[in-house]
């Protein structure tokens, strides 16, 4: 966990959301709050690993480091594994950061938080999670739970993830935030497999690692961050960074 490198992949044109990237928040474009974000946590160099040159213009006018990929990855782990090579061919970075860029509140704090399950060597992979609080989450396909069983207070091991309401019974539910922390090699590994069973049922792509045998750890943390997916969420962010939430 020596040198961990932050890598935001950013696609133009999301389906419900066309031109979500540089969709403009307080006077900047939404993925220049997630650099910002991103680079407040300081735990390494933070790029953004883009598919059109409009990304790479805004991120660079605002001081940030970008990449061009390919625009026909299917999935922004493929993505960021490319800049990955494109940036560090040569394995300085061991740890690799995958933080989401539609997440402009993203608290510094919270991507720091995504390290910590990696402190245990058998964990491939590290992410993140916070109980649920609003009833209606609970039955929320778009609320992705996880299954998981408690290592410590605050540290747990991933069993399952799904958009039903899981675990049965009575208990906390936990809501999944999607920002990843890879072992540079389980990157490497988990983009070299094909979309598993499970994975194109739930579509989720991270059971794709499970069904392998790989281990994903949790932290969890206290709140979860805005994810921006459509215009009402957009609408939010402003609301959230013009109250002065993140600058």
């Amino acid at each position: 966990m020596a040198n961990p490198i932050v890598l935001i992949p950013a696609r133009l044109n999301a389906a419900r959301l066309p031109g979500k990237p540089l969709a403009d928040i307080c006077g900047a474009p939404m993925i220049v709050h997630a650099w910002r974000r991103a680079r407040e946590a300081d735990i390494g160099p933070v790029w953004v690993a883009a598919d059109d040159p409009r990304i790479i213009e805004a991120v660079e006018a605002a001081g940030g480091k970008a990449i061009m990929t390919r625009s026909d990855h299917p999935s922004g782990s493929d993505r960021i594994f490319e800049a990955l090579g494109l940036i560090d061919g040569g394995g300085v970075h061991d740890i690799v950061v995958n933080v989401q860029g539609d997440l402009p509140t993203l608290e510094p704090s919270v991507v720091r938080a995504c390290l910590q399950p990696l402190a245990e060597r058998a964990v491939d992979i590290a992410t993140l999670a916070t109980p649920i609080t609003r009833e209606p989450e609970k039955d929320d396909p778009n609320v992705v739970k996880i299954v998981a069983t408690e290592l410590e207070p605050s540290w747990l091991r991933a069993l399952y993830f799904t958009r039903a309401r899981a675990p049965w019974g009575e208990g906390r539910l936990l809501h999944h935030i999607g920002l990843y922390a890879y072992r540079r090699d389980s990157l490497r590994r988990f983009v070299a497999l094909p979309p598993s069973p499970l994975e194109r049922r739930e579509k989720l792509e991270q059971l794709r690692a499970l069904e392998a045998g790989m281990r994903i750890d949790v932290a969890l943390v206290d709140t979860a961050p805005l994810g921006v997916d459509a215009p009402e969420d957009l609408e939010r962010a402003r609301m959230l960074l013009a109250r002065g939430k993140p600058a």
